[in-house]
């Protein structure tokens, strides 16, 4: 891959920003928000879901905005009604309103209409090996989106100056992404022309449809300061762009999927790993587990294991047609791969 980079390294300033960074243990500190225990809705289900928040009780709550009456909450359970389930709007944004310990607090919510795609695929760092699009530009999320894939998934790492990014490694040719600034790393382009994409970026490009689900992996970092710091940032921004209803969270760091699930707990998480059981993982409460196929064809009884244990199992990088149908044939939930094309054909015929 080609990189155009002219860097200006101001290396004091840098060390800084890192020394900063590991040293504040308030700079992401958690806003007192309210969550939700689903944010969509779909035929036949008015139930969305519960009203809560990551610690202490919730009262006088409370829904307004311009299509607050499309919603009812009983028992802090929000509910839509049925004749706004049949409408053909994409989502209803709303701000739900409560009371906790004597406090007010609001947050604002985008209520989405399921209709992500159940097909099981997974575009690894988007569609880009058959479209031409770079790994993990907004491009190859884009072709994700056209070809249909139920989610596409991309790489995140954090700046030194607390800025997302979207790349696989933890450097870009030279440039190492966490002891960079986010000036510095902007001046990067991939080789279909794109700058090295933000996670803001990526997310405002992703929630234009109600379709494919943004699968978030949340790189490990140099310090475990520095991770968690990056998954509550991560966090944090999918909160900002109200983008709840597209998130799923992997990371191969199980420190950033038990601080994610501190901050949310009924957030979708799965762990890369492959080093603990389906038992471990639902202890932890975790979603489920994202493991390479080798571990699942050595472990073939932890896919039924998770499907009893009310876990997701996706499985990955699975780039040909006999594990593909392998993994399909054991009722994984998704499976990521580089050939969504050749993926999704097989799944139709089936």
């Amino acid at each position: 891959m080609n990189f155009i980079f002219n860097p200006n390294r101001t290396f004091k300033s840098i060390l800084v920003l890192v020394i900063l960074l590991g040293s504040s243990t308030t700079m992401f500190a958690q806003k007192d928000d309210i969550l939700l225990s689903n944010y969509t809705f779909a035929e036949g289900r008015e139930e969305i879901g519960r009203i809560s928040t990551a610690s202490g009780t919730l009262t006088n709550v409370a829904i307004e905005g311009k299509k607050a009456k499309a919603f009812t909450i009983n028992n802090n359970v929000l509910f839509i009604k049925p004749r706004f389930i049949k409408s053909n709007r994409p989502w209803y944004d709303v701000v739900i309103h409560a009371e906790k310990e004597g406090r007010k607090i609001s947050t604002p919510f985008r209520i989405v209409n399921d209709q992500f795609h159940k097909n099981k695929v997974i575009a690894h760092r988007g569609a880009w090996k058959n479209t031409g699009a770079s790994e993990n530009s907004i491009a190859a999320l884009k072709h994700a989106i056209r070809l249909g894939c139920q989610g596409s998934e991309f790489d995140i790492h954090m700046s030194a100056d607390s800025v997302l990014f979207i790349n696989h490694d933890p450097k870009i040719g030279d440039v190492v992404i966490q002891k960079s600034t986010a000036d510095q790393l902007r001046k990067i382009k991939l080789e279909n022309g794109e700058n090295l994409p933000t996670l803001e970026e990526y997310i405002k490009a992703g929630i234009k449809q109600n379709k494919t689900r943004l699968i978030f992996e949340i790189k490990p970092a140099a310090t475990k300061a520095h991770a968690l710091a990056s998954a509550r940032r991560v966090m944090e921004m999918v909160r900002k762009f109200k983008a709840q209803a597209w998130a799923d969270y992997i990371s191969f760091d199980y420190d950033i999927c038990k601080e994610l699930i501190k901050m949310d707990p009924y957030v979708h998480v799965a762990y890369l790993k492959g080093d603990k059981s389906p038992q471990e993982l639902a202890a932890d409460k975790m979603w489920g587990f994202d493991y390479h196929f080798n571990v699942l064809q050595k472990n073939d009884k932890w896919i039924e294991q998770a499907t009893q244990l009310n876990m997701t199992s996706n499985v990955w990088t699975v780039n040909d047609v006999e594990t593909m149908n392998w993994m399909l044939n054991k009722g994984v939930t998704f499976i990521t791969t580089n050939e969504p094309e050749i993926l999704l054909d097989i799944v139709k015929k089936k």
